[in-house]
């Protein structure tokens, strides 16, 4: 039963994901969104974990060991992800976010659009994925023009649609 609830869910997140990309025209990143998550690594964990498609069963394993080894190999490997572009800063010694590329913030745009559509389900709203990105307070841990962009994206996705936003994002890529 957990296998194939799982699969489902993950299978249906990327098929929602492809269809975002493909309206903002990113073909690649759409068809490559996601496909380490059918990796052993990921996908047994998510098995394992799994809480009937209503929460990522890496949040479970989180909160049972401190972490999650499926999201730290996912993380690593997904470009789309803000986690994915911190880099060491010679000057400050520190690990620090650095600027995310357009095409990798676009298909996060369209990666949290989809993520909210599953695990919501018919309580969706076009506000559903700024909401969950306020109350977790991200921003802080991406460099400030990824956080600035992003934010743009998701208050523009719940004041004007889906149509408008996404019909914005595909005609004004260089200027994100």
């Amino acid at each position: 039963m957990k296998f194939f609830g799982h699969l489902k869910t993950i299978t249906r997140h990327r098929r929602q994901v492809m269809k975002n990309c493909f309206k903002c025209g990113l073909y690649k990143r759409g068809l490559l969104h996601d496909l380490s998550k059918y990796s052993p690594k990921e996908f047994f964990v998510g098995v394992k974990y799994y809480q009937g498609g209503k929460r990522s069963p890496n949040a479970r394993e989180n909160e049972l060991f401190g972490y999650s080894s499926a999201w730290l190999h996912h993380k690593g490997r997904n470009p789309h992800h803000y986690e994915y572009w911190t880099d060491y800063n010679v000057k400050t010694k520190q690990i620090e976010p650095v600027p995310m590329p357009t095409e990798y913030l676009i298909e996060m745009f369209c990666d949290r659009v989809a993520a909210s559509k599953v695990y919501k389900g018919k309580d969706y709203t076009d506000a559903s994925a700024l909401e969950y990105y306020k109350r977790r307070d991200e921003s802080r841990f991406m460099h400030p023009d990824t956080a600035k962009k992003i934010e743009m994206l998701l208050t523009m996705l719940a004041e004007k649609g889906e149509k408008e936003t996404f019909d914005y994002i595909k005609n004004n890529k260089k200027a994100l």
